[in-house]
């Protein structure tokens, strides 16, 4: 059953609110590929970045650089939210973030929300874009390659400096016409 979704730009007010949907998100997610202690530092640096990352933007929904940060609502409830702007790689957009709390999960929020990342994207005169998501998470995968990403073939591990590096792999779609 889904309710009302709303999507709006993160505003200077929302550090805590991302901060909350991203530790929990997090802490299920890439918690248990990681050792207790990087996963309670992982939580715990989650839960409170944001402020000053939006502090940083040029306005609401700005991040550090030009990258916007979307924020989903489900029955006026935040629950998921995108941060997406520029790529390294050129010629592409990425989706530098993009967290939904576990208690949305299947309720439409995230689908939601990452068609309006790609209508931003391409608005902006994207014509691709990508993204990393760990490799061991099936249900991420699922995801993407149900809203069209397909793998790349590139890979890297990211090490959290104890235990073994988690695993990611890249993701790539075209950006939806008008």
């Amino acid at each position: 059953m889904q309710g009302m979704i709303t999507i709006r730009e993160a505003g200077p007010g929302d550090g805590d609110v991302l901060g909350e949907i991203h530790a929990i998100s997090w802490g299920v997610s890439h918690g248990p590929l990681c050792t207790p202690k990087v996963a309670a530092a992982g939580v715990r640096e989650r839960r409170t970045k944001w402020d000053a990352i939006l502090a940083e933007g040029e306005g609401e929904g700005k991040g550090k650089g030009e990258d916007t940060i979307l924020l989903a609502l489900l029955d006026d409830r935040p629950g998921a939210f995108a941060r997406f702007g520029a790529s390294s790689h050129p010629g592409l957009a990425e989706i530098h973030t993009f967290f939904a709390r576990p208690d949305v999960w299947g309720s439409g929020l995230a689908a939601a929300l990452l068609a309006a990342v790609l209508d931003r994207l391409r608005e902006a005169g994207h014509d691709r874009v990508h993204l990393w998501t760990l490799r061991d998470s099936a249900q991420a995968r699922r995801f993407y390659a149900k809203h069209g990403f397909g793998e790349t073939g590139r890979r890297h591990d990211h090490d959290f400096g104890e235990g073994p590096p988690v695993a990611l792999l890249e993701l790539e779609r075209t950006l939806p016409g008008p």
